[in-house]
């Protein structure tokens, strides 16, 4: 065990963050904290780092225990150095090392006493052994996952934006290889191809990780457990975030169930004090029930935390079939090509994500579409057309001395105050908060202000620049169900990976200053690229192996071949043997794919029976008879828990082969 925090109350102010909480951590734990905004996931952080005292139970943590902890408050550190020399002094003992070394090196040059030679000798040793060689090739490497260029690497830190900074020192912080990494939002400050690298870089990560992250695909891919912070208590759950969703819901059912079935029990005992109470026979009897109700220990009723308001976009008018053109568009921004005779249709009830690398000029060609982009080229608008585009520099167009709820209200759009406090809330304004006025807000409340103005402006055409920073999970889904209800057209850009799978139909990539259109959701999109991926392999062992082929073709001549050289007749006499006609590929491809197809109707057949039984147990366990016979309900429990493991399995060799078969066929 790494940290064991044994029944800990933490209180910040007058306000309770955990009360009586434990949780232990362990080697290999890789765990998502996740909770409403607000809760105090990054507090809770902190007291594991030390930064807080807890004031009951305690934070134990075993001899010499390395933390590390990425989190907004080290955007304070200030350097001047490249951006490589801040990465590596993660290496800290070998940057010092190396300085002795350069040190004992010029003193050798004068002085070759036997001392200091073994003192050198000693060095080297313990530098080769802390990989000192290697930590410049090692700093670049991660850096360059992180999206850096290789040019990057010798530019002061001082020249970067925030965001960029934060992934120098999420490098470092990766470097130093802690026993327990600790992430606060870690994905905010990155971009697809650097959070694709990230997983990959911790799913190989030797030590404890513990993520604090609103991003459901980067959790689904990175956790093996959840730890929920909800109303001052820690959840524990096995599995991802989508298994805990699942286990999370199987507990509040089988939770409900057993709360109604207590108050039915109540009821029955209440109802029998009731009747018999004033009867001399009964009366004690009666007493005994009620002392016996008051040392019950009450099952609560299931509190389904954030009430699901919906969200509604509401288009003014009906827009043409064309909402926007763009023909021979180029934009340069100096040397740097963004787009270069660019063209492209958005029609109407088109569901655009525009993904890919930072710096590709995903937000230009936004402003691009929206007509607020100077550039060359034809930007022709569709007939009907109003649009409305968040971004953040849309926060000028707030009105700092404004109410937040009176810049709703002033917005002209008609709606009442009730629905507007309703909307607020969803973008987590709640009770007094809506009468903060703007100025004082911090920039990611602001952003969510402006966001909400987007949502009433009754457009049909939305383009929306990373609509879910600064949204927790529940308002992140709001927006999803929302979007899903939209009979308008958008054009978004986010590296949510779970947000684009839910609200894309068409994927669109800058690609050497093209538009490249994907017809398709983000699902279809990754397969895609995979299979792209994929082929590009199998060419490259196919260009690969017809290399080796002719070199052993050259090589294979007969062995009496002087005259070779002068005699031109004598190239026929070499001797190349015909490789044996190998079975037919399509007839090969043919059994395959009959095989899968039957593996996939068996497989299909056996999902229906697991979820029949899985309907039936179901309905055994809302029994009220069942429940009351403890050893049956665990019986039908252990069961149901079962069945749940092999309808995973099944569900997972069900997709697998699934996509096989529709490789197969389309290849």
């Amino acid at each position: 065990m790494l940290i064991a925090l044994q029944d800990i109350t933490f209180e910040f102010g007058a306000r309770a963050i955990v009360e009586d909480a434990s949780w232990h951590i362990v080697p290999g734990d890789r765990v998502g904290l996740i909770g409403l905004n607000g809760t105090g996931k990054s507090t809770l952080l902190r007291v594991i780092n030390g930064e807080y005292t807890v004031s009951k139970g305690s934070v134990n943590k075993i001899k010499n225990l390395s933390l590390g902890f990425f989190n907004q408050d080290l955007l304070s550190f200030e350097s001047d150095e490249s951006i490589l020399n801040v990465g590596m002094t993660a290496f800290e003992a070998a940057l010092k090392l190396e300085k002795d070394i350069e040190r004992i090196t010029l003193e050798l040059e004068t002085n070759e006493a036997e001392a200091l030679l073994m003192e050198y000798a000693d060095k080297l040793h313990e530098f080769e052994a802390l990989d000192g060689y290697n930590m410049r090739h090692k700093t670049a490497q991660v850096l360059e996952g992180l999206g850096f260029s290789t040019a990057d690497l010798e530019r002061p830190y001082s020249q970067f934006s925030g965001g960029w900074r934060m992934r120098v020192l999420l490098a470092k912080l990766i470097l130093q290889q802690p026993d327990v990494l600790m992430l606060d939002e870690p994905t905010n400050h990155l971009d697809l191809p650097s959070i694709e690298w990230l997983e990959k870089y911790l799913l190989g990560y030797n030590g404890a990780v513990i993520i604090v992250s609103h991003d459901r695909f980067f959790l689904d891919r990175m956790v093996n457990k959840i730890v929920e912070l909800y109303q001052q208590q820690l959840h524990h759950y096995a599995g991802n975030y989508e298994d805990y969703e699942q286990e999370k819901d199987l507990r509040r059912e089988m939770q409900q169930r057993a709360y109604e079935n207590q108050q039915d029990y109540i009821r029955q005992q209440e109802r029998f004090i009731e009747r018999f109470k004033a009867k001399a026979s009964k009366a004690a009897q009666a007493q005994s029930i009620a002392k016996r109700l008051d040392r019950l220990e009450r099952v609560e009723q299931v509190d389904n935390g954030p009430s699901k308001i919906r969200i509604n976009f509401t288009p003014d008018k009906m827009p043409g079939k064309i909402i926007t053109t763009l023909n021979n568009v180029t934009k340069r921004f100096g040397n740097l090509t963004i787009l270069q005779n660019a063209s492209a249709e958005i029609n109407r009830g088109d569901k655009i994500a525009l993904i890919g690398a930072n710096g590709k000029g995903k937000s230009t060609l936004l402003r691009v579409i929206a007509g607020v982009e100077p550039m060359e080229g034809e930007r022709i608008g569709g007939h009907n057309v109003v649009q409305s585009f968040y971004a953040q520099h849309q926060l000028e167009s707030l009105d700092l001395n404004s109410e937040i709820l009176d810049e709703l209200k002033n917005f002209g759009s008609g709606r009442t105050e009730v629905e507007l406090r309703a909307l607020l809330g969803c973008f987590l304004f709640t009770g007094d908060d809506v009468y903060k006025r703007i100025k004082i807000l911090s920039g990611g409340e602001k952003a969510r202000v402006a966001l909400a103005k987007t949502i009433i402006s009754q457009a049909n055409f939305l383009l929306l620049d990373e609509p879910t920073n600064h949204l927790d999970m529940n308002s992140v889904q709001m927006l999803i169900d929302a979007l899903a209800q939209y009979d308008g057209t958008y054009v978004l850009v986010s590296h949510d990976r779970y947000f684009v799978s839910q609200t894309a139909n068409k994927i669109w990539e800058i690609v050497d200053g093209e538009i490249k259109e994907f017809k398709g959701t983000y699902a279809e999109w990754e397969e895609f690229k995979k299979r792209q991926a994929d082929a590009a392999k199998l060419a490259a062992g196919d260009k690969n192996a017809s290399e080796s082929k002719k070199k052993e073709v050259k090589t294979e001549r007969p062995a009496n071949n002087n005259n070779n050289n002068n005699n031109s007749g004598n190239k026929n006499n070499a001797k190349v043997e015909t490789p044996q006609k190998n079975v037919p590929f399509d007839k090969e491809k043919q059994k395959e794919l009959q095989k899968y197809k039957r593996q996939f109707q068996q497989l299909e057949e056996q999902l229906a029976k697991l979820n029949e039984k899985k309907a039936t147990i179901e309905t055994a366990m809302n029994n009220p008879d069942v429940y009351a016979d403890r050893k049956k309900f665990q019986q039908l429990e252990a069961e149901y828990n079962q069945l749940g493991k092999e309808l995973k399995q099944a569900t997972e060799e069900y997709e697998k082969v699934f996509e096989i078969l529709m490789e197969l066929e389309n290849n």
